[in-house]
């Protein structure tokens, strides 16, 4: 007799989002140099057919200035708190879109991270993608 499979909680949200009839979802990564970039992307995956995707992408520009971040050492924590909640983004999401013609430490690790997860991951411009 053998035992029974266990499901994984990605297993789970999978068969969520099947379920509930969610459209894809895609995850923005890449530079907050590229937000302007980053925004007209999101509004070219929300409206795409035939029924558009539901978009998630970096809530903040902390190379903006900002009160939230003015203070170093509360900046530092921030911004681990924010990789960690991006890391949630990616595994919530169906697919990754890297935007911009650059990819820094923290994008190569978030592609790499969705790579490992069995995402597919597209770029803006391909000529950048590591494994290219």
């Amino acid at each position: 007799m053998s035992s029974p499979q266990l499901i994984t909680p990605e297993e789970k949200l999978a068969d969520a989002k099947k379920q509930l009839g969610f459209p894809r979802i895609v995850v923005i990564c890449g530079s907050t140099r590229f937000m302007a970039e980053m925004a007209e992307a999101e509004l070219r995956e929300t409206t795409a057919r035939p029924r558009g995707k539901i978009v998630v992408k970096p809530g903040c520009d902390m190379k903006s200035s900002h009160d939230l971040w003015s203070d170093p050492v509360e900046a530092e924590a921030l911004k681990i708190r924010l990789d960690e909640l991006h890391r949630s983004k990616i595994l919530l999401a169906d697919e990754v879109l890297v935007v911009g013609d650059y990819i820094g430490e923290s994008t190569l690790g978030e592609i790499e991270y969705a790579r490992s997860l069995g995402r597919p991951v597209r770029f803006t411009h391909p000529e950048v993608d590591p494994d290219a």
